[in-house]
């Protein structure tokens, strides 16, 4: 029998080529959404998998989707918190910066910390916890400072887990992704990773049970900040 696994926001980019990973290593995958033709078309080409329609920072949508989880399944190894949003800020502009801040905040890390929360009471003794983050996790971005403050929020949670769940052998694991060829980076220019590639290196690290999966060009930001942190500062404000 393979492993539980679901997916927030594995309609799209990472998410769905996570899921469409794990499903090809026999796992059985479950995914939510907020987009009903998203996940149509998810459950028409996965018919195996699960797909749930739920707004992850709606309490009784968490609910929902980890009862079905429970239903079809009656339990949960894995959960890989996905789903979020870029938003652009600028705070030198002379209007409001802050708009629908609290959406931005509550999809990209207060709702991730809940729903670990509530897994973690409902099945003690998952395999692996995985929140997908960001290089901007480690250095923030200049058009998007509260992207790197909530994406920092989310690094420092999954750290300070990872220790309190080492001793029921849960596995936390961090990916941090660089620009991904997504649909949230359509409008974006320069190199872009896949996210196929993406989802190997995670579920490598997952094999490997490593604290962080760094693809790509991220795999240099720990040194760049130790090292030399003002010239990756400045490599950062062109991006």
């Amino acid at each position: 029998m393979g492993q539980v696994v679901l997916i927030t926001g594995g309609t799209s980019g990472i998410g769905l080529s996570l899921a469409e990973a794990f499903a090809s290593r026999n796992a059985d995958v479950v995914v939510c959404g907020r987009s009903q033709p998203a996940l149509d078309r998810f459950a028409a080409a996965h018919p195996q998998a699960l797909a749930v329609r739920a707004d992850v920072t709606d309490p009784r949508a968490r609910t929902a989707v980890l009862d079905a989880v429970a239903d079809r399944f009656g339990r949960l190894d894995v959960l890989v918190n996905n789903a979020g949003t870029f938003v652009e800020r600028d705070f030198t502009g002379g209007g409001d910066a802050t708009g629908d801040l609290d959406q931005e905040i509550a999809l990209n890390l207060t709702a991730p910390i809940q729903l670990t929360g509530e897994a973690v009471r409902r099945w003690p003794a998952m395999d692996a916890i995985v929140f997908v983050t960001s290089g901007f996790a480690l250095v923030s971005p200049t058009r998007a400072p509260t992207y790197g403050a909530v994406k920092a929020g989310l690094h420092g949670f999954a750290d300070g887990l990872r220790r309190q769940l080492a001793p029921r052998g849960t596995h936390v694991l961090e990916v941090l992704p660089p620009r991904t060829d997504t649909p949230m980076n359509a409008g974006s220019d320069g190199a872009k990773m896949s996210p196929t590639e993406v989802a190997a290196v995670t579920l490598e690290a997952l094999r490997r049970r490593r604290p962080m999966a760094l693809p790509g060009s991220t795999k240099l930001l720990p040194s760049l900040l130790r090292v030399a942190p003002n010239t990756l500062g400045r490599m950062v404000a062109k991006m």
